[in-house]
């Protein structure tokens, strides 16, 4: 199939509906919303004197859901300005417009009749080229499509995405019997780079891959706490990171998700499996008991757990479900979880758990076999190979590993040895593999078991794996903290890889031999990692140590170092390209502000956050962020230049953070020569294109220029602004003392107005300013208490 997909209709603007048409609009699709016409108006509507036949009556539920996209958390629109891509309509008036979409996504209710209804009125106006899919957790794509004629059903399918849209990477594609392979195909490779999703291709059976693998996963989990008495904190002590699953792990997520859309998913199945499958899939009574009650989660405000505010703070309570009252949680502490937590792989951490004979070790056992087992019993019903139902069940319930990986881990031919000793059926074709000599379901990361052999999965180009790459000899050189990898086509890779990928002395030393190797023998540096957050700043505990030491000879050879390399970045005679990802904060942004261009992830969150611990930022962020706000005004603009000082001040002092990508451009982060990537999976390989793009071009680094401040009169107004947020209690006195510091760098001194300075006059108040602070005993208790409790402290 030629053609790409532009506009799109989405019907049915309930939360999936409308959360389905923002991520079209972070991606710059047009979308028309529409739902039911309203068969009353409300008090409001009379009262402005609005009939029943006006438009915004006949509108109101795609219009309110347009107004909640607003105020939705977490936010499924990466900006706010994304929304006036988004219209609103109603599905009597507006069905002949389907005539201008390209993609028609039905996401009604979860009722087959209703569906198909729906379909039969999408037929009779899309055009032929038009692609529709229904977005549902689990009803027949194929009974869907009955009575629709095979053109149409040749350009239908099931898209079924996982909630949030925005946030969760999982897209399962179900074609039905007729869709067109062209068609599928084009489907997954859109889904994949321009919505940015993980897509698993699923067959048309009960809730496809991810609900049936995981419901049936969570639902043994409640059988085992209740057959073993355990409580709900219990369960969740041992069901979260420790073996590899969210921290939210298995009743902290049941209250994310909602407990009436669980039950909703659950009897999906339970309504079309039979025996020993079906009574797995029905809910005990204590789960209908607390949707009766409305106990459906964090949406209703209690569920599994509720939160009270109490003498020592808020507490979070668990649901005793003997009592249904709500009490202190309970954890589960033994030999094996002790022992799984100094363990550094996750192999090892499950090995030591599932093969320790003490209870937790039993429990987890009891979890995660028979989960092992359906896995395996199912695999050829549900997906057309096992990576498939890995894939869905890490990318739709965030595991580290699948069901298979996970068997792999444990060791396969171990573990059904002790399943068959315990009277399980283990499926023959899993024995039949072991009787073959094969004991792992994977190769290697990318070549799994299949019919008597290992075949690879199809894996997009625009994957560069980095590790892959190590393995295969590509670093050009390294040390504790970074490797530059040659990364193909005359490109480099630098890799940070320190303790939460925060920049030390190693890092910085890094940064300069791959500027100065890459001058010689490459086309330009990518800088870029698969680390949870490209990076969260400086090594702060080394800075706090030398602060208490009175080592500050030591603190300015560090922050001097910084700048160095911030401005080698900047001034390489090759292009440096940063291509950031997740929680890119402070020394993170530094990085990228010098680069010559930015390929950001769309979830990335930029922000110089040092006046959270006490401190401004050191390593250049201050000029490169004020040089990015005024590199496109003339020097004579002295009202433009103090309000871009303004900007820069407050987003500095208030250590805003971007919630994506898209708001790191509003925030003056991002310009025009930087891009946004939608699938994090691909910043590298864009950022490397980039790279090539620029060197091609002729690549010429940026000239040193002076830059105009806006001096004395500035400083003076920015200074007026911090101090009269501290008259309405807003900051505190040591906030202001911060303030001050930064407006003064700014500012550039005591200087005129539209005074020119150079580059290191500013970092070089930029510096004393930082190690000013540094010495402030306020500033380290801020420090130090980032340090041991993760959050800022206001004194």
């Amino acid at each position: 199939m030629k053609g790409s997909i532009n506009t799109a209709a989405v019907l049915g603007s309930g939360v999936m509906g409308a959360s389905i048409a923002a991520h079209l609009a972070n991606v710059g699709i047009s979308v028309l919303l529409l739902d039911i016409v309203p068969k009353e108006r409300t008090d409001e509507e009379k009262a402005k004197g609005l009939t029943i036949e006006d438009k915004k009556v006949r509108n109101r539920l795609s219009g309110q859901s347009l107004k909640q996209l607003k105020k939705q958390k977490p936010a499924p629109l990466t900006t706010k300005t994304n929304l006036s891509r988004i219209e609103a309509g109603n599905l009597e008036d507006d069905l002949h417009r389907l005539q201008e979409a390209d993609w028609i996504i039905e996401a009604v209710v979860e009722n087959v009749e209703v569906k198909k209804q729906v379909l039969e009125k999408v037929e009779a106006y899309r055009q032929p080229h038009a692609i529709v899919s229904s977005n549902t957790s689990g009803i027949s794509i194929n009974t869907m499509a009955q009575g629709r004629s095979e053109e149409f059903r040749s350009h239908f399918l099931g898209t079924h995405f996982f909630n949030p849209p925005r946030y969760l990477k999982l897209l399962e594609i179900i074609p039905n019997e007729k869709t067109d392979p062209e068609i599928l195909e084009f489907m997954k490779k859109f889904s994949e780079d321009t919505l940015g999703k993980g897509v698993v291709e699923a067959k048309d059976t009960p809730n496809f891959i991810g609900n049936r693998i995981g419901t049936y996963g969570l639902l043994v989990t409640v059988r085992e706490m209740m057959e073993g008495g355990w409580s709900i904190g219990e369960i969740d002590s041992v069901t979260g990171s420790v073996i590899g699953r969210p921290k939210s792990a298995t009743f902290r997520t049941l209250d994310v998700v909602g407990l009436d859309t669980f039950l909703h998913v659950a009897k999906n199945v339970y309504d079309q499996v039979e025996g020993e499958e079906k009574e797995v899939f029905d809910p005990p009574a204590f789960m209908k008991e607390m949707a009766d009650k409305g106990w459906i989660g964090s949406k209703a405000g209690q569920g599994f757990y509720k939160k009270q505010k109490g003498e020592k703070g808020t507490e979070i309570l668990e649901l005793n479900l003997e009592t249904f009252e709500y009490e202190t949680r309970k954890r589960i502490k033994t030999a094996s979880t002790e022992q799984a937590k100094q363990e550094k792989t996750l192999s090892d951490k499950l090995k030591a758990l599932v093969y320790t004979d003490d209870e937790a070790g039993k429990l987890v056992w009891n979890i995660m076999k028979p989960v092992l087992l359906y896995s395996a019993e199912k695999s050829s019903e549900i997906a057309n190979n096992i990576a498939a139902i890995d894939e869905a069940i890490k990318w739709g319930f965030g595991w580290e590993m699948g069901p298979f990986e996970t068997w792999d881990a444990i060791g396969v031919e171990t573990s059904v040895e002790r399943m068959e000793a315990e009277g399980e059926k283990v499926p023959s074709w899993v024995k039949g593999i072991l009787e073959k000599g094969v004991h792992t379901f994977y190769k290697n990361p990318d070549e799994y078991y299949h019919n008597g052999e290992y075949r690879k999965k199809d894996i997009n180009k625009k994957e560069i794996n980095l590790q892959k790459l190590k393995n295969n000899n590509a670093v050009i050189r390294k040390n504790a903290g970074a490797s530059l990898i040659d990364i193909g086509d005359d490109i480099a890779c630098l890799e940070f890889h320190s303790p939460n990928n925060s920049i030390g002395l190693d890092i910085l030393q890094m940064i300069n031999q791959s500027i100065e190797e890459v001058e010689k023998n490459f086309k330009g540096l990518v800088i870029g990692n698969h680390g949870k957050n490209f990076c969260v700043g400086a090594n702060l505990m080394m800075i706090l140590m030398e602060a208490q030491d009175d080592n500050f000879i030591e603190i300015d050879m560090v922050v001097r170092q910084f700048q160095i390399a911030m401005s080698n970045i900047k001034y390489a005679k090759r292009p440096v390209v940063a291509a950031p990802h997740g929680m890119s904060l402070g020394g993170g942004a530094e990085i990228c502000l010098p680069s010559a261009s930015v390929q950001a992830a769309s979830e990335t969150y930029m922000g110089l956050v040092e006046t959270g611990v006490g401190l401004i930022p050191g390593g250049g962020g201050n000029k490169e962020l004020y040089l990015r706000h005024i590199e496109n005004l003339p020097q004579d603009e002295s009202a433009k230049l103090l309000a871009a000082a303004n900007k820069v001040f407050e987003k500095i002092a208030m250590a805003k953070v971007s919630t994506s990508a898209d708001e790191a451009r509003d925030n003056g982060f991002l310009s025009d020569r930087d891009d946004v990537i939608v699938n994090g999976d691909h910043t590298i390989y864009y950022a490397k294109q980039q790279a090539i793009h620029l060197y091609e071009k002729g690549y010429v680094p940026p000239q040193r220029k002076k830059v105009p401040v806006v001096g004395e009169t500035g400083y003076a107004a920015m200074k007026l602004g911090a101090k009269t947020l501290q008259f309405g209690g807003m900051v505190s006195e040591h906030d202001v003392k911060i303030a001050e510091k930064l407006a003064f760098v700014l500012a550039g001194g005591r200087v005129p107005k539209g005074t020119l300075v150079d580059e290191q006059y500013l970092l070089d108040l930029e510096r004393e300013a930082f190690l000013s602070l540094v010495g402030e005993p306020k500033s380290q208790q801020r420090m130090q208490h980032m340090l041991t409790k993760g959050k800022p402290l206001r004194n």
